[in-house]
């Protein structure tokens, strides 16, 4: 086992949506809590947009996952940044996500920004990938874009992150999944 600080998956059969993140934060690791950072976009749009269904924030995760939200990342390790990960832990820990999202098999999956969505499908940088629906599919798991939440992502405002979960929201129910 390994002893690196980390996040616990919050991962089960049955799940309707499965939000992705790169790798945890330094600081969420330490508070034990998904995108725990106070500049984080991710639980502030998410109560905006209404798609849980109330006003949430870190720590709601456990909450969540009764609903049938689940929560996990593409690499495990935390780290301060995302160029702290090596070529080989990316690799590893998209291997190791496919083999979870085969196993629990949740009906959706919402990567949080471009670049985890590019790690575990191989995709070029040289290639387009915009925020939505994606044509690729992990066994019958349906794939959507987000956005980056974190701060460092200026291409995106919150309003423009809250309207993405809002078409997050209109495709689930257009693919009759009810949160």
């Amino acid at each position: 086992m390994s002893s690196f600080l980390t996040l616990p998956d919050y991962l089960q059969a049955g799940l309707k949506l499965v939000f992705i993140g790169l790798n945890p934060g330094l600081y969420s690791a330490q508070q034990q809590k998904y995108y725990a950072r106070k500049t984080n976009r991710f639980w502030p749009a998410l109560s905006a947009s209404r798609l849980a269904g109330a006003n949430v924030g870190p720590g709601a995760e456990a909450m969540l996952f009764e609903r049938g939200f689940g929560f996990t990342d593409v690499v495990k390790r935390a780290s301060g940044q995302i160029d702290d990960l090596t070529p080989k832990e990316i690799q590893t820990g998209a291997r190791q996500l496919r083999r979870k999202l085969r196993h629990c098999a949740p009906q959706t999956v919402c990567f949080i920004g471009l670049t985890g969505f590019r790690w575990v499908f191989e995709v070029p940088a040289k290639i387009p990938v915009q925020p939505g629906p994606q044509k690729e599919q992990i066994s019958a798991t349906r794939i959507y874009v987000l956005p980056s939440t974190s701060p460092a992502n200026a291409h995106y405002s919150l309003a423009e992150i809250v309207a993405e979960l809002g078409r997050l929201q209109a495709w689930l129910e257009a693919l009759g999944i009810v949160l």
